[in-house]
């Protein structure tokens, strides 16, 4: 049988998602092109080889419309007989376009393939695919939750009260967060999957000073007076500062067969071992990572206690606590090299992020298997397993 392995895998550094960010100035479609361009140096590979390139966007409108996909490929340099295509499955996006592409390797479909994702959240911000005044749900769905859905910060709010999460707990998270991704800066741990731009080489969210004294000073992010009356469990522990960052970034990854590596004369970064695609309730939406856990260990035919290393999306500081209370995880194991709330989450970047920051660790630390996994917005989540190639 036909495996999938990663021989290259790069990503921008990651911007503020606001007008007066680094990388604000750059067009998406460039951001993407700069990866693919860079994926395809490092790796040598010739990019008329690549069967597909398939990314990764969540607000694909404006300048993240069309397919931004095929146009950064074209953008790159990449031959015009290079296929492109976008898909949306929300924050896990290009994790999802991990998933096609190595399910394509290993069943023959492909070759050679790249598995990648943009955003531009300052240049399109969130939300911008849904006019003001319109319904992206239907009336199928009113009905189904006639008191309505939630936006994602009351779900993080409604997951900080159901597993008994305080605030000083979420700001906890948040503060490691912040000072592991400034050590595995300050000890050029990112150089390898870094491609600077624009003069730009660093994220620019990280905060080495953050403390849990600066945080206990944030306002509660998402208060809101209805969903107060409505959920009166809810505590408000939500702040900007133990929640993502709103991001510019991309990211790549090149995947193909050991055969293939072996024969272009390519070098495995890791194995992908075994996916999992789950759904959860909507309403809490963030918590599809606890049962996409175990669904992809029990395919992989492992336990927790195999893994050696895990990158669980930092949406909130929230989802990981809970996630964390239910798998017996050790927290030492996880986004070792700090996360989504110091890195930032770019939306459709952050599944091939979160991969590329992986596999180099794995590489750095003599990991054999890694579990990713990412919550998603209306109640979704992907996780795969990585192995030591």
């Amino acid at each position: 049988m036909r495996d999938a392995v990663i021989v290259e895998a790069v990503r921008t550094p990651i911007g503020k998602g606001k007008p007066n960010g680094s990388l604000a100035h750059v067009h998406p479609v460039q951001l993407l092109a700069h990866t693919l361009r860079t994926l395809v140096e490092r790796s040598g590979v010739d990019p008329a080889l690549i069967d597909d390139v398939i990314g990764g966007t969540v607000d694909q409108v404006g300048e993240q419309a069309m397919n931004t996909t095929r146009y950064a490929a074209l953008s790159a340099g990449f031959p015009e007989t290079v296929p492109a295509t976008t898909v949306d499955r929300q924050c896990g996006s290009s994790q999802q376009a991990v998933h096609f592409a190595a399910q394509g390797v290993i069943s023959g479909a492909y070759d050679i393939v790249v598995a990648c994702g943009v955003e531009s959240m300052s240049r399109v911000p969130m939300w911008s695919n849904v006019p003001p005044g319109k319904d992206p749900f239907g009336p199928g769905i009113a009905e189904r939750y006639p008191e309505g859905l939630v936006p994602q910060g009351i779900s993080a709010e409604l997951i900080s009260a159901k597993w008994s999460i305080t605030r000083e707990q979420m700001d906890e998270f948040a503060v490691s967060s912040h000072r592991k991704a400034a050590a595995a800066w300050e000890q050029g741990l990112f150089d390898a999957e870094v491609a600077p731009l624009d003069g730009v080489s660093r994220d620019e969210c990280v905060r080495p000073g953050s403390t849990t004294e600066i945080l206990g000073g944030l306002k509660p992010a998402y208060h809101d007076p209805a969903f107060a009356e409505r959920f009166p469990q809810i505590e408000w522990n939500v702040t900007a500062g133990n929640a993502s960052p709103i991001n510019d970034g991309a990211s790549a990854v090149l995947i193909t067969s050991s055969e293939t590596a072996a024969r272009l004369g390519l070098r495995p970064l890791a194995r992908l071992h075994s996916f999992a695609v789950t759904g959860s309730d909507p309403l809490l939406m963030l918590t599809g990572v606890i049962p996409a856990t175990e669904k992809v260990l029990r395919r992989a035919s492992l336990s927790l206690g195999d893994i050696d290393l895990f990158e669980v999306n930092e949406a909130f500081s929230s989802v990981v606590l809970a996630w964390q209370q239910e798998t017996g995880a050790d927290l030492a194991k996880v986004n070792v090299h700090g996360g989504a709330i110091a890195l930032g989450h770019p939306l459709g970047a952050s599944g091939t992020r979160l991969t590329t920051t992986l596999v180099h660790a794995m590489r750095e630390r003599g990991a054999r298997y890694a579990l990713q996994t990412m919550c998603e917005a209306g109640g979704l989540a992907n996780a795969m397993i990585v192995e030591s190639a």
